[in-house]
């Protein structure tokens, strides 16, 4: 068995309720690509937008499942409650200022654990940070959209997961999942992958307070945070520890453009692990992600009828 431990972040996905309020934030505020317009696999009613880099790089990826007319979901423990984005060092004034011609509301609370960060809400209430950073990114920002790629977003740089109790959810993410704490302050406890070189998505912060109420997933909320495996044989090795260590993990489960494994942490916040491979170009080319409907191979058969139930989506791709 390989040594198994996180490579970061692959990326996070959340639930939102009007797709094209979805589209029009990610894609014009936050200046991301849409690297794949496709289908819930496992309920292709309803999209599965995915927005990232040029390429849809791990570790630069935020998808969502638009439900039209979701139910707002509610903040609390047992959740990633906030995902934040790394931008470079210096950005912060001119994305106050872009945001806010948008009327998006941004707030810039005192530095938190030597950060420099912008606070915001998607239109579905869904928490999102902007972090100043220096740290190194083998990203490769999106220059075809409506931010200046010396401003864009790098990519994840954390989540942060809210919970009851500290030491259930401290002792997997440094144990079972080789985190090392690397910061306090207040209830906020930092961990950092191990032995990995600052950047994309190698940070987890975990807030604990037994007073938080319980977390509601619906829209507005994550559903889930997947970290990375490089391959496949990484990936079996990740569910044969977790398993072997008494956790309820999933099969391996196709999702085309990665392979994908399920558990939960002991807080109750659902993790994926997620092959790098085989990207997001493994079904079109890398000029025109995102711009028509992909569906896996089993669903081909009733591509006109899943059209006909989406709405229509400008995206302006």
């Amino acid at each position: 068995m390989t040594d198994v431990r996180p490579a970061g972040i692959h990326h996070v996905t959340a639930i939102a309720s009007d797709p094209q309020a979805n589209a029009d934030f990610y894609l014009n505020a936050l200046g991301m690509r849409m690297v794949k317009r496709t289908v819930n696999f496992d309920a292709p009613d309803t999209y599965h937008f995915y927005y990232g880099d040029r390429a849809g790089n791990p570790g630069t990826v935020m998808t969502f499942f638009p439900w039209p007319n979701a139910p707002r979901g509610r903040l609390g423990a047992g959740q990633a409650t906030t995902t934040a984005f790394s931008v470079p060092e210096g950005s912060l004034g001119w994305w106050h200022d872009h945001l806010a011609r948008l009327g998006v509301e941004a707030t810039r609370p005192t530095e938190r654990i030597e950060e420099d960060v912008l606070t915001l809400r998607d239109p579905d209430g869904l928490v999102i940070e902007l972090v100043a950073s220096a740290d190194t990114h083998d990203t490769d920002p999106w220059d075809g959209g409506h931010v200046p790629p010396e401003h864009a977003i790098r990519g994840i740089r954390s989540v942060t997961l809210s919970e009851h109790d500290l030491e259930r959810t401290a002792g997997m993410l440094s144990g079972r999942l080789g985190f090392q704490l690397s910061a306090e302050q207040g209830n906020r406890y930092r961990f950092h992958t191990n032995g990995q070189t600052p950047g994309v998505g190698t940070v987890v912060d975990v807030l604990a307070d037994r007073s938080f109420p319980d977390g509601l997933v619906a829209a507005g909320t994550v559903h889930h945070v997947a970290y990375r495996a490089p391959d496949q044989q990484a990936q079996v090795d990740w569910r044969e520890r977790l398993a072997a260590d008494g956790v309820s993990v999933t099969e391996i489960r196709d999702r085309t453009y990665f392979t994908s494994i399920y558990f939960r942490e002991p807080g109750g916040v659902l993790l994926e692990i997620a092959t790098d491979g085989p990207g997001f170009d493994y079904d079109e080319p890398l000029l025109d992600l995102g711009r028509a409907l992909r569906l896996p191979p089993w669903l081909e058969p009733t591509r006109a009828q899943i059209e006909r139930a989406l709405p229509t989506i400008r995206t302006g791709a």
